[in-house]
C-alpha cells in the first residue's frame, strides 16, 4: 500500500502500519510517495501509472493531494465514490479486478472523529461555525455538518483561494440548498472580528495545513477564541501554532481543545478498510487507537 503526501516519512504511519497490518493479518508493507506542494499534473500521473503498474500494490492514502491528484487523473480512475465525484478529491485509492476506485473518506472520518467530542445536541444551543480553510477537509466537514440533526448556526468558511470557496459553496449548496453557508476571502486581519462574533459554544476548525506541512497559523497572534468554544486542529504533528494559540487561552476562556490524532487514526482506518476490504467496527478501531498510543 502506498501513502501519498508531502513528508510521509515524518508521520506517525509508518511506524504504526506494521502494528496495525499484524493485528489485522493483512501481511501489508506501507511505502511512502512523497509528492511537492504545488506539484504539475505531470507528477501525479506519473504517481498513478507507478502504483497502477506495481502487482504489489492493492491501493494507497492520499493526504495533503487530494484535490490536486483528482484533478489531474481523473481519466485515471474507473470509479468514484459519491462524494469524492461531486467535491473532486480522493483521499483512498484501491485496485482490484474492477480497476482502480477512488473514495473520498473525509465525512465518514469527520463525523467519527467530531462524535467522540460532540454532544449530539451540542449545536441545539446556537453556536455557530467557523472553518479556517475550504479545501478537501473543509468542504468534508461542511458535508458531514449539514447533515447533523442538531443543524449549526451559519457555517462560515474562510480561505485565501476564491476557487476554494466557490466550489465547497456549489458542492453543498447543490445538495443543501437551504443551508446557512457563509464564505469569506481570508484576510488575516479580519480573522479577530470573525472569532468575535462568534457566539459561546461555536465550533472553530483549523482545516488549512497550517502548522503542519508549513508553519504557521490561520489565526494571527492576540486573537481571541469565543468563551466556552470548541477548538479543534485538524493536525496531529508538526508546529501546531493554532493548537498552541488555543491551548493557551483554555483555562481564561473555558474551551475544549481537539488536537487531530483521533482524526488521523480514523483517516487511515477508514482507507485500510476500503482498500483491503476489511471490517473496521468501533471494537476494532479502539484496538488499533490503543496500539497506537501504546507503540514506541
Amino acid at each position: 500500500m502506498r501513502f501519498v503526501g508531502v513528508t510521509t516519512g515524518s508521520s506517525s504511519i509508518m511506524r504504526l502500519f506494521p502494528v496495525w497490518s499484524e493485528l489485522l493479518g493483512l501481511d501489508a508493507e506501507l511505502v511512502g510517495l512523497d509528492i511537492p506542494l504545488d506539484a504539475p499534473a505531470a507528477s501525479y500521473r506519473a504517481a498513478m501509472r507507478e502504483m497502477q503498474e506495481d502487482p504489489d500494490c492493492v491501493g494507497a492514502l492520499v493526504t495533503t493531494h487530494k484535490i490536486a491528484l483528482l484533478d489531474a487523473t481523473r481519466d485515471m480512475f474507473d470509479d468514484l465514490d459519491p462524494f469524492a465525484a461531486a467535491v473532486g478529491e480522493v483521499s483512498s485509492i484501491a485496485f482490484g479486478p474492477a480497476g482502480t476506485r477512488g473514495a473520498a473518506k473525509d465525512p465518514v472520518t469527520a463525523g467519527l472523529a467530531l462524535e467522540e467530542f460532540l454532544d449530539p445536541r451540542h449545536f441545539a444551543a446556537g453556536g455557530h461555525v467557523l472553518c479556517l480553510g475550504a479545501g478537501g477537509a473543509g468542504t468534508a466537514l461542511g458535508w458531514y455538518l449539514a447533515q447533523r440533526a442538531d443543524r449549526t448556526g451559519p457555517l462560515t468558511f474562510v480561505d485565501p483561494a476564491p476557487e476554494r470557496l466557490e466550489h465547497l459553496r456549489a458542492t453543498l449548496t447543490a445538495r443543501w440548498p437551504d443551508l446557512d453557508l457563509r464564505t469569506t476571502l481570508l484576510d488575516e486581519t479580519d480573522v479577530p472580528d470573525l472569532l468575535r462574533s462568534l457566539p459561546p459554544a461555536s465550533l472553530v476548525v483549523n482545516a488549512t495545513g497550517l502548522g503542519k506541512d508549513r508553519p504557521g497559523s490561520p489565526v494571527p497572534d492576540g486573537a481571541t477564541f469565543p468563551r466556552d468554544a470548541v477548538v479543534w486542529e485538524l493536525n496531529y504533528r508538526g508546529s501546531l501554532e493554532f493548537l498552541h494559540q488555543a491551548r493557551a487561552q483554555q483555562a481564561g476562556q473555558g474551551l475544549t481543545v481537539v488536537d487531530g490524532w483521533r482524526y488521523f487514526i480514523h483517516g487511515w482506518t477508514q482507507v485500510i478498510s476500503e482498500v483491503f476490504g476489511v471490517d473496521m467496527p468501533p471494537e476494532t478501531v479502539a484496538t488499533l487507537a490503543q496500539a497506537a498510543s501504546t507503540s514506541p
